[in-house]
């Protein structure tokens, strides 16, 4: 599972201080610790990358201190009830540190009162509540990145790419006719992600036309229904700007299944940097997409989980406000993608 990682953050000191600090972690004489964590939909394809990392690291900060970790993944199969009830069945079985992926991210009260109410830490990530949620206990915190740097990137990689490479006009009227694929109705990221990426190719001076908006869920399978569906009305397409990878490697499933040339393909954006989505943009099927680094993530969430489970300061982790740990977006095209991609 090896990854060139680009993107560097100083957390700290991270992996618990043990290689780059060259000093063992105190553990507060616990010989094991439970990590839970529940997401709101499994089979996501970010996440599952992202806790394939988070695993990794638990092994190797169990081999680095000698301190058993202990992980056990959840699905709440997008039922924000089901997530709760995950929450309570890990204070139930004593979970020391809980970290939760939100099914809705309006609606985090009753994980925060079961927690509190347990003196069980919670770790939030990638789906980002509000601010005053966040506020409302010392042992909240949160992990992810900044969801309008990712639709500004996004915007940033179209509009650099349309400027320099006019044949995106494929009719040649001076407009640039796009779809928007977006994630959940309603969701903060999907709204931000979809606004900033329209409005800084706009700011950049290109001429769009909107031919179609579409909820595909962030989801692969749905984004091919869509696009299909748009296709078979004869729309002119020429560019499609999709919330995530997973819905971009639908667009391009959808063309590929109706035997377009690759070098037909409109122009397709994503963001995330998956595994899938990183290949595409390799095989050029995908213009570029925006790296959330999900290494990153699993690296500082495990740390942080890590030490509050073991009752060790986090002082030095340079918490912002000391409740959030934001890693940075990056931009990938075909210049630099070699870069992202998975090593054996």
């Amino acid at each position: 599972m090896g990854k060139k990682v680009l993107t560097i953050v100083l957390i700290g000191c991270l992996m618990v201080g043990l290689c780059a600090c060259g000093k063992k972690s105190t553990n507060q004489g616990k010989s094991s610790i439970k990590i839970g964590v529940t997401l709101y939909d499994q089979y996501d394809a970010f996440l599952g990358q992202m806790m394939d990392f988070f695993e990794a690291y638990a092994e190797k900060v169990e081999k680095d201190t000698g301190v058993t970790v202990t992980v056990e993944i959840y699905n709440a199969a997008a039922s924000q009830s089901t997530q709760n009830d995950q929450v309570e069945e890990m204070i139930e079985k004593n979970f020391d540190v809980i970290c939760v992926n939100l099914v809705d991210r309006t609606d985090p009260s009753s994980i925060i009162d079961a927690a509190e109410k347990a003196n069980v830490p919670v770790v939030f990530f990638n789906r980002e509540l509000v601010e005053e949620d966040l506020q409302r206990w010392d042992e909240l915190y949160y992990v992810g990145a900044t969801a309008l740097e990712s639709g500004i990137m996004e915007g940033e990689l179209a509009a650099d790419y349309c400027n320099h490479h006019p044949e995106v006009d494929k009719n040649r009227d001076g407009v640039i006719q796009y779809v928007v694929l977006e994630g959940e109705a309603g969701h903060q990221d999907a709204i931000v992600r979809t606004e900033y990426s329209v409005s800084t190719i706009q700011d950049a001076g290109i001429t769009l036309e909107k031919v179609d908006n579409a909820i595909a869920n962030w989801n692969r399978d749905q984004a091919k229904t869509q696009t299909l569906q748009l296709l078979e009305q004869k729309k002119n397409i020429e560019l499609y700007i999709c919330n995530n990878d997973a819905m971009a490697l639908g667009v391009i499933d959808a063309y590929e299944s109706l035997e377009y040339d690759k070098k037909n393909f409109p122009a397709i954006f994503g963001i995330d940097g998956i595994d899938e989505g990183l290949s595409a943009v390799k095989e050029e099927s995908m213009v570029a997409t925006v790296y959330n680094d999900k290494e990153g993530q699993a690296e500082a969430m495990l740390e942080l989980a890590y030490r509050l489970a073991t009752n060790e300061s986090v002082s030095d982790m340079d918490l912002l406000d000391g409740k959030y740990i934001r890693l940075p977006y990056a931009k990938v095209d075909s210049e630099n993608v070699d870069s992202y991609l998975t090593t054996e």
